[in-house]
């Protein structure tokens, strides 16, 4: 038993709380191992049962994990003790904030003038059919093929992922995640009690064979980005499409969902793989283009999925703000808010482009096909980040997005104007390679 922690409870219940607050308070260490079933249950004087259900509940919240032979073990980043993004070192007076992840506010479309409507009531609120109506041809503009799927709303991406993992799969359940990827999900899948199993991409997408390891391994589900994959700004190609379309047409019970990340904003066409099984999902959100405050998200798929997604938001949060609703409808028909989000796509594209190129130039490796973020492999994120810190830059840790693939930092063009670009590049090259090794900029 750990010496600086004593569990205590003659329940399941009472026992789960207990360990869960030792892990909330630090008491537990991340990855430490938790007493044996027995040993624990003669401690207690109670049944191995009743032990075993504890570990049960606490592995289905994301506060352990089974370790094989090694017993159970605190998660490495549990649920309970806050996501993978409070990691992030705050960032000091005078650093510019190239972490978050976020779009430029400069580059964002103005609501006010759209907020027009008075609130509905309980009768009327809910998916605007009329919404519904101009995605599908928006979205088959984009060869999403979503000529005879069902179209719902959800408020956000990460809503509709947790809506589609709940009405497919129980606690304990494998799903494959793209390594190095998003964070949010990763800690999705430790509070549902989710196992998430990794899988390796390069710039085309998921790696065919990682997939097909992540398949063998027994996932019952993937979230696939199409584009502009964070962190790395990966895009499926449309060879990279056929190629995962022939796995996973082999798993007809699977669920594969597709998240267009930056929707409007990616610069490349999105190429679907699905609907290759028999449940498929594909998601689009407003946030990235219209306002990360604008939580509308649109999600097509199977008639049983979103079936299965409505009947269960029926029953909790109900539907998506109307008031949303109709503003992003306005959006869409707005020539001129058009116009503000072509010109936002090209000026990400425009200052990714140029951040990834001046660091190879001077020699720094850097990925960002698409997207708002750059991917660069360091060989050590600690020092990396904490050296930009010092030069005025503050970059995501690698950490907050990989599971098992090499170090690695996250560079955000949101806040950056071009002009500003040399100098990352230069404070990246110092950062990360070897002293003396810095290739000249170009």
């Amino acid at each position: 038993m750990a010496a600086q922690y004593q569990v205590t409870g003659d329940s399941a219940a009472s026992i789960s709380a207990s360990i869960e607050s030792g892990v909330l308070k630090g008491d537990y260490v991340w990855g430490a191992a938790l007493p044996p079933i027995r040993v624990l249950a003669d401690y207690l004087h109670v049944s191995p049962a009743t032990v075993s259900k504890a570990y049960q509940d606490l592995r289905q919240r994301g506060v352990v994990e089974a370790d094989g032979r090694r017993g159970t073990r605190v998660r490495p980043r549990p649920a309970v003790a806050g996501p993978r993004s409070d990691l992030r070192l705050p960032v000091p007076e005078g650093v510019r904030d190239l972490s978050a992840g976020e779009p430029d506010l400069r580059l964002l479309p103005p609501l006010g003038p759209v907020f027009q409507d008075p609130p509905q009531g309980y009768a009327s609120a809910a998916a605007m059919p009329e919404l519904i109506e101009a995605a599908r041809p928006r979205l088959l503009a984009d060869d999403i093929p979503v000529g005879d799927a069902h179209i719902t709303l959800t408020s956000g991406t990460l809503d509709a992922i947790e809506r589609l993992l709940t009405v497919h799969l129980r606690p304990g359940d494998a799903v494959a995640v793209e390594d190095p990827g998003w964070s949010n999900l990763l800690d999705l899948l430790a509070a549902m009690g989710l196992r998430p199993v990794p899988f390796t991409l390069d710039r085309e997408g998921p790696e065919p064979a990682s997939v097909a390891s992540a398949l063998h391994a027994g996932a019952r589900a993937a979230v696939v980005t199409v584009r502009a994959q964070n962190p790395t700004g990966a895009a499926v190609s449309a060879t990279r499409a056929e190629q995962l379309r022939s796995l996973f047409a082999a798993y007809p019970g699977f669920l594969v969902i597709e998240d267009d990340h930056a929707a409007e904003l990616a610069e490349v066409p999105p190429h679907c793989i699905g609907p290759v099984t028999g449940a498929w999902a594909f998601t689009r959100s407003a946030s990235k283009p219209f306002g990360p405050d604008l939580r509308v998200n649109v999600l097509a798929g199977d008639e049983t999925t979103i079936a299965r997604v409505v009947g269960r938001m029926r029953i909790g949060s109900g539907w998506v703000s109307t008031i949303l609703q109709r503003t992003l409808l306005r959006l869409w028909q707005d020539p001129e808010v058009t116009e503000l989000v072509a010109h936002a796509a090209g000026a990400y594209g425009r200052r990714r482009r140029l951040l990834r190129d001046e660091l190879r130039a001077r020699g720094v490796e850097a990925e960002g096909e698409t997207g708002i973020n750059v991917w660069v492999p360091v060989p050590d994120e600690t020092r990396a980040v904490g050296l930009l810190r010092d030069a005025g830059w503050a970059v995501a840790p690698g950490s907050l997005f990989r599971t098992s693939t090499p170090y690695g930092i996250r560079i955000s063009i949101g806040p950056l104007d071009e002009e500003e670009i040399p100098a990352v590049a230069d404070a990246v090259a110092a950062a990360v390679l070897p002293s003396g090794l810095t290739a000249p900029a170009r």
